[in-house]
């Protein structure tokens, strides 16, 4: 990596702003094979990576993406007109309520959830609007040897229910959160199941995979003590000691490992506009 990428760490546990080697702004939209390679072994090795001072539009955010898979639709959002797979992630300044305003694992509700997510800053607010992210790999290396081995047995059922589902948040929330096309459905009441514990396919590496947002029970629990197991799990997973905080720019480009981290876009920003373009590439089934 460090023939092509100058890499500045942005906290202990996760996290780096790349650059061009010798410190120049990288080029996204002329990356050449090598340049894509090492962005991919960097997101491995710090779970996000920024890249600052760029200028995309949602066609360049989309092939930026594709050079790390194929993209796929949000099941429940709609996305720009003339790139499907591509959702502007918009917040005006009279609406209250944000996007992603809560600790979650990317779409954990699917049966392949997305391997990683690339978010574009078009516009940002003069202060606050900031992106906390938890290196989960970290919180499972936190837990005691005893807990590690009781996670790795169990499985845990995600759903889109709380945040999709008819009188989920986003149902809840419409009149609040108009800039944005949601669609509340029936489907999204469907329930899979996922290890608590999953294993990364590139690194080897194992990370904790339950979230607030989308994990519903742990498999095979009475309800109190799945609860408190959750509740438990929950809290661990995003302690400080396992976070990073990325301050946006406009043209700032940030792409995170969904396989590795959680992450929580803060809403401290009412009365200021702010506007992403958001897209994720497909993954597997954890495992």
């Amino acid at each position: 990596m460090t023939d092509v990428l100058d890499i500045r760490p942005l906290a202990g546990a996760l996290g780096a702003e790349l650059w061009a080697a010798g410190g120049g702004a990288l080029d996204v939209n002329t990356l050449d094979p090598a340049a894509a390679a090492a962005i991919r072994e960097a997101l491995c090795a710090y779970h996000v990576v920024v890249i600052r001072d760029q200028q995309m539009d949602a066609a360049d955010v989309a092939r930026f993406g594709r050079r790390f898979g194929e993209l796929e639709r949000h099941p429940y959002l709609g996305g720009a007109s003339e790139e499907p797979e591509v959702v502007p992630v918009i917040k005006e300044p009279h609406e209250t309520v944000n996007f992603g305003g809560g600790w979650h694992s990317e779409m954990s509700f699917l049966e392949c959830p997305p391997m990683a997510t690339a978010l574009y800053a078009v516009e940002v607010p003069r202060f606050g609007g900031d992106t906390l992210f938890a290196n989960q790999q970290a919180a499972f290396t936190g837990l005691s040897d005893t807990m590690k081995h009781f996670a790795e047995s169990l499985e845990a059922v995600h759903s889109a229910a709380r945040q999709y589902g008819r009188g989920g948040d986003s149902d809840r929330y419409a009149g609040k959160r108009s800039s944005m096309t949601v669609d509340v459905s029936d489907e999204a009441q469907a329930r899979l199941t996922h290890p608590v514990v999953r294993t990364h396919p590139e690194t080897g590496a194992k990370a904790l995979y339950v979230n607030r947002a989308f994990t519903e029970a742990i498999s095979g629990m009475r309800r109190r003590e799945s609860k408190a197991l959750l509740e438990m799990l929950w809290d661990h997973a995003v302690e400080e000691q396992f976070t990073c905080r990325v301050r946006w720019e406009p043209g700032t480009l940030t792409m995170w490992d969904n396989r590795s981290v959680q992450h929580y876009a803060l809403n401290d920003y009412h009365g200021q506009r702010r506007h992403m373009l958001r897209v994720t590439i497909a993954g597997d089934r954890p495992r």
